[in-house]
């Protein structure tokens, strides 16, 4: 684009970040991929790739081996950076690897316009809001009730009114136990959304959804494998309960499919997993044209800050110790607060993440 500054540079670094506990599944780390971008001009910025366990080698490996090269002499603007890297990493897949790599550049270019222009990247993108609601979140399929009861009275202390737990226990007895729980523990006034984490079969999530009800779920989040979108149809014919999807889509595309089928009641983009905060501002507007909120999926510290700025928005997933800052991947602090009282960002110029090296 006509006076645009020129990219000269990108850099890779990775980190590893450990959990302070396994998360049902085996996931004991996250991966983090930081990205650095400068300018002929001396301008720049930083973006960022996440996994969990599986993947950042290979992530790194397209950044170095298949963007590196690209970027360099394009002009800064991420949209029209996104879609001629897009559309060069299409060859190996719209979604997954290629677009956790590109979703590191888009970030970087987004932080380096903020930058540049002296200002943060929620005002930079357009600030609809100072606070969104924000609710506390856990991977906790594999706690026994002791363990989850403490959890949970934990955030019920902390002054949380909405929280969410997993679900998809091999006998629905168990699921139903430990739903009586929580829902005695936070009281019958308090938002309960359950997580089956693409657990179960049409039947199986039809039971199961149907037995929960009198607990009375705020939402149940990806009943089903996440593009299975006949399956999700045939479940709506089924249930009342609001379902939740999109931390498993990958691409503008499939959120529209999921829309137009009438099976998104809430969106969840991953602004990684998508491919960076351009494709999630596409994303955020197509929902908001079907009267759909979106609720951000996990990296609180930039999820709170992309929630300050859509269209219509539903609450940011304050995720039991497992935000950048808590896992130690933030060097100083980001200016970004996700708590009881909901989430808010205050950063300096751009996004306001300074990795740890």
């Amino acid at each position: 684009m006509s006076g645009e500054a020129t990219v000269t540079e990108l850099t890779c670094a990775s980190r590893r970040l450990p959990l302070p506990g396994t998360w049902d599944g085996g996931v004991d780390f996250h991966d983090v991929v930081v990205a650095r971008l400068r300018t002929e001009d001396g301008g720049e910025g930083t973006g960022f790739s996440w996994t969990p366990r599986i993947g950042a080698s290979a992530v790194r490996a397209v950044l170095e081996d298949e963007c590196a090269d690209v970027v360099r002499g394009m002009g800064s603007h991420p949209v029209p950076t996104w879609e001629a890297l897009y559309a060069r990493l299409h060859e190996a897949g719209p979604g997954g690897i290629t677009a956790m790599a590109l979703a590191a550049v888009d970030i970087g270019l987004w932080d380096l316009r903020a930058r540049t222009a002296g200002v943060s990247l929620v005002d930079f993108l357009g600030r609809r809001r100072d606070v969104v609601g924000a609710y506390a979140s856990g991977v906790n399929l594999d706690y026994g009730l002791d363990e989850l009861r403490e959890q949970v009275s934990r955030w019920v202390a902390a002054g949380h009114r909405a929280v969410k737990i997993k679900v998809g226990s091999a006998e629905l007895d168990r699921d139903l136990e430990r739903i009586a729980v929580v829902r005695e523990l936070v009281g019958p006034d308090a938002k309960l959304m359950v997580d089956a984490n693409q657990r179960w079969d049409v039947p199986t999530a039809s039971r199961a959804i149907n037995a929960f009800e009198r607990f009375d779920p705020y939402w149940i989040e990806e009943p089903l494998p996440a593009d299975d979108i006949a399956g999700h149809v045939r479940l709506r014919r089924t249930t009342r309960v609001p379902f939740a999807v999109g931390e498993n889509l990958r691409t503008v595309r499939q959120f529209r499919d999921m829309l137009v089928a009438g099976v998104c009641d809430v969106a969840q983009p991953n602004v990684v997993r998508v491919g960076g905060i351009t494709p999630f501002l596409r994303i955020a507007e197509l929902a908001a044209a079907f009267d759909v909120p979106v609720a951000p999926h996990l990296l609180p510290e930039m999820s709170a800050q992309l929630a300050l700025c859509v269209p219509q928005v539903s609450m940011v997933e304050a995720i039991d110790r497992a935000s950048l800052a808590e896992l130690g991947g933030l060097a100083e602090p980001s200016g970004v607060t996700v708590d009881a009282d909901g989430a808010r960002a205050h950063t300096a110029p751009g996004h306001g993440l300074v990795f740890d090296a």
